[in-house]
């Protein structure tokens, strides 16, 4: 029955007069979503509206689920086009979407209308009376309710008439791209892909860097962060994912400086690798799925002797979640049953066993002087033979 879509959004709306970028912006990230579907779709932008019209035979159902992860899109209303021929044959139609659309009339409803040309010859209201008086004597078993209706039969009144009642949720923030770009520091668990997803519905588009630790990482740890990077790309477009090998590092700190120490160490040196990728590829930022106290590295403490090393802005938009919120988002956008799988990453394998909480970054530093004969050595050798995949929904 639906060959066309009309695409709403919320934000965008106000823009001012920089608004028709980020529409353009929305035009495009909608034409990239549904060139993965079947079927042959126009996507168009006129008088503040974006509809998508199905030129061809489609699945529904699937061209519904790409663009629920098009960032930008508050919602997606199916409409139904028909031609001015008239108020009478207006009203035949809108009587025919209901019996078709509702198959049990034991409904409340409410009109509303807008009148886009204004050559129409009723005004809106004048079009909600009488349309809701042809509904009712159509069906006697409806009635009207302006407050709280089962169904919001909206009319446009435009070169033709549209009309549509429904309203799919979308995932809202803004189209990838017009935020900029960021490198997503991406490991095998629950958060970061998270963090990677909340801030590329702020219109970010991501690369990101995982760091490998053969032989105490297997194939299948690796495996699984492209598995998640691949899902992440659902919502973000394709991702540069850039595999560093950080095993000669990790053994490195690991004979060197105290073990108590270990994980704000390395984790600021994963920072700094991570900002000279990003620097190279013209990032704006790094992104990580910290969130204050969840373990040992990412106590206030912890988090300010990592961002000591950066230069760029570090994001952290799980900041204040505490798991079960992340774990929420997680299965929302389909990680979560990737992320639990039993495969180790780098960070989990030199664990120490009594993690310092509150790390002094005098006491920081001093330590990693240990490491001044080999450490920026390794560092450009683990840039240098960093590993690019391009990751994206296949």
């Amino acid at each position: 029955m639906f060959k066309a879509f009309l695409i709403k959004y919320a934000e965008i709306g106000v823009k001012g007069k920089n608004r028709y970028l980020f529409e353009d912006a929305l035009v495009n990230q909608i034409k990239y979503a549904l060139k993965k579907c079947d079927g042959t779709f126009q996507v168009r932008k006129t008088q503040g509206r974006i509809y998508v019209d199905a030129l061809s035979e489609f699945d529904f159902d699937e061209t519904v689920e790409h663009l629920k992860r098009v960032f930008g899109i508050s919602g997606i209303c199916p409409v139904v086009y028909v031609e001015d021929e008239g108020f009478e044959k207006l009203c035949e139609d809108v009587i025919s979407y209901i019996d078709k659309v509702y198959p049990d009339k034991n409904k409340t409803f409410k009109v509303q209308s807008r009148r886009a040309r204004k050559n129409y010859p009723k005004d809106s209201m004048t079009i909600n009376m009488d349309l809701g008086e042809a509904i009712l004597n159509a069906y006697p078993e409806m009635h009207v309710d302006v407050h709280e209706p089962d169904i919001m039969l909206n009319i446009e009144v435009r070169e033709k008439i549209y009309i549509y009642s429904e309203t799919i949720p979308g995932p809202g923030g803004m189209p990838v791209g017009t935020g900029g770009k960021a490198m997503l520091l991406l490991s095998g668990g629950i958060d970061s892909p998270v963090a990677g997803y909340m801030i590329a519905k702020r219109g970010v588009k991501l690369d990101a860097v995982y760091f490998n630790a053969p032989p105490y990482t297997s194939e299948r740890a690796k495996q699984k962060v492209i598995d998640l990077a691949k899902i992440v790309s659902r919502y973000t477009g394709p991702i540069y994912l850039h595999i560093i090998n950080f095993t000669d590092i990790q053994l490195y700190i690991y004979e060197k400086c105290p073990h108590e120490e270990l994980t704000i160490i390395m984790r600021r040196y994963m920072m700094r690798i991570a900002e000279r990728i990003a620097q190279e590829t013209e990032c704006l930022g790094l992104v990580t799925g910290e969130s204050i106290g969840q373990v040992a590295s990412q106590t206030m403490h912890s988090l300010v002797a990592t961002n000591e090393v950066c230069e760029l802005p570090v994001y952290r938009p799980l900041i204040g979640f505490d798991k079960l919120d992340i774990v929420d988002v997680s299965e929302k956008i389909g990680t979560y049953e990737t992320s639990i799988l039993p495969y180790e990453d780098c960070c989990t394998i030199f664990v120490a066993k009594h993690p310092v909480t509150k790390p002094s970054l005098k006491v920081i530093r001093r330590h990693e002087e240990n490491l001044a004969e080999k450490i920026d050595e390794m560092v450009e050798e683990a840039i240098r033979t960093d590993e690019l995949i391009i990751v994206s929904e296949s």
